[in-house]
């Protein structure tokens, strides 16, 4: 699937025409409901897929390891376990055939947490972890150091068939490497929404954060570089898509999505190896035979920028089929 910080730039190896098909984005998944008399839910889900890896070869077998994507009970108002992050909004995502679609502009995570629902309100901490750029840039410091969790907190307005919705995250970042002990505050703000136009519809996502790292644009940037002295300072970002469903007919319809992520960097302190901003342009057509079952065919373009003005791009056609039961 697309990650945005991977496309090659100039003065990077790059590949010509690659063709590739796969069936790793197959998703198994087991659901529970219960209730009891006194009235209390317990509810119980998991999911996989198989992206993690190969357990075979392209040669003979194709075979693909089974990859956890979620886990959790649900009891009354209460959510425990792994899924997606409260900072995101499922709800919002283009409707694209790759797998994540425009990934620069998303916010994208899947965590254990603990989650609290009321009416429109949600409130939870979840698994923190903290990702560095050394002094000078380099490669990527994983720092799982934290002391306190993530906060999240969203609210959710239905309107008429859509929704808009404003999350918040609050967190510590947290290193204790190589001589480096520090911390730092975190924050983040995410708008998004689907707003239904007759049959079509647009779905939209605006993020904003100082140390939103990987919660935004699959880790793109980091959420702090260090400086001199070995002190964090958070990196500044932005990001956000818009999406277009136009249905042509009952059976065929169409999305057009924009997206952008821009990383505001320190280069005294990161140097200028890292992203400077990165967008890409989805387009596709899909058809429906039946119900549940939908094949088509999407084109993608994505350009990244260095802070040195190195750039590059990178062209896709995806052809899918999917039946969802």
């Amino acid at each position: 699937y697309y990650v945005p910080a991977t496309i090659p730039v100039e003065g990077m190896p790059s590949e010509g025409p690659d063709v590739d098909m796969q069936g790793r984005e197959t998703r198994i998944n087991f659901r529970s409901d219960h209730v009891f008399t006194s009235g209390a839910r317990l509810g119980t889900y998991v999911e996989m897929d198989f992206f993690l890896g190969s357990g075979g070869n392209e040669r003979i077998s194709n075979s693909y390891n089974p990859r956890l994507r979620h886990a959790f009970i649900t009891y009354d108002d209460w959510l425990f376990g792994q899924t997606w992050s409260t900072f995101q909004d499922v709800g919002a995502l283009a409707e694209n055939l790759d797998f994540i679609g425009p990934a620069e502009g998303t916010t994208f995570v899947r965590q254990a947490q603990a989650r609290f629902t009321n009416g429109p309100w949600e409130f939870a901490i979840e698994n923190p972890e903290t990702t560095v750029t050394p002094f000078g840039g380099g490669e990527r410091i994983v720092a799982d150091d934290g002391g306190v969790p993530d906060f999240v907190a969203r609210y959710t307005a239905a309107l008429g068939g859509g929704h808009v919705r404003i999350a918040g995250l609050v967190r510590q970042l947290e290193c204790e490497s190589d001589g480096v002990d520090d911390s730092e505050t975190a924050f983040g703000l995410s708008l998004s929404g689907k707003h239904m136009l007759g049959d079509d519809d647009v779905r939209w996502m605006a993020t904003f954060g100082n140390g939103t790292g990987r919660y935004l644009g699959l880790n793109t940037a980091n959420g702090a570089v260090l400086d001199s002295v070995g002190n964090l300072e958070a990196i500044e970002q932005w990001g956000g898509f818009v999406s277009y469903r136009h249905f042509w007919e009952p059976e065929w319809r169409s999305n057009l999505t924009l997206s952008y992520l821009n990383n505001d960097n320190d280069v005294g302190l990161t140097g200028l190896g890292v992203t400077k901003d990165v967008y890409s342009v989805h387009m596709n057509l899909l058809y429906q035979p039946v119900e549940k079952m939908t094949v088509g065919g999407e084109l993608m373009f994505a350009e990244r920028e260095l802070e040195s003005g190195a750039s590059g791009d990178m062209t896709r056609l995806l052809v899918s089929a999917k039946y969802a039961f």
